[in-house]
């Protein structure tokens, strides 16, 4: 996966990063017994998908290959010498 660049891109990284903070704050409120704080982290991980896909609409997230697997170069053809009379 390193070579393939997967997910490094402003898109992927910004709605990471929302969906870790709306994931320590409902963690937060769990052990503070506090349910409204809770689905507010929630609420705050989903907001981090939406902004993530946004943003990859707008053109900030990793292109969409029209391959499936790339292709490597044919191999070159080697023409038969030539005989001389």
């Amino acid at each position: 996966m390193a070579g393939s660049s997967h997910g490094h891109t402003p898109a992927a990284w910004t709605g990471v990063t929302i969906a870790f903070i709306g994931f320590c704050v409902a963690g937060a409120f769990m052990v503070m017994a506090q349910p409204v704080g809770f689905w507010a982290g929630m609420a705050i991980v989903v907001l981090g998908g939406v902004v993530g896909a946004a943003m990859r609409a707008m053109g900030l997230g990793q292109p969409k290959q029209t391959h499936a697997a790339p292709h490597a170069a044919p191999a070159p053809v080697r023409e038969p010498a030539g005989v001389e009379g």
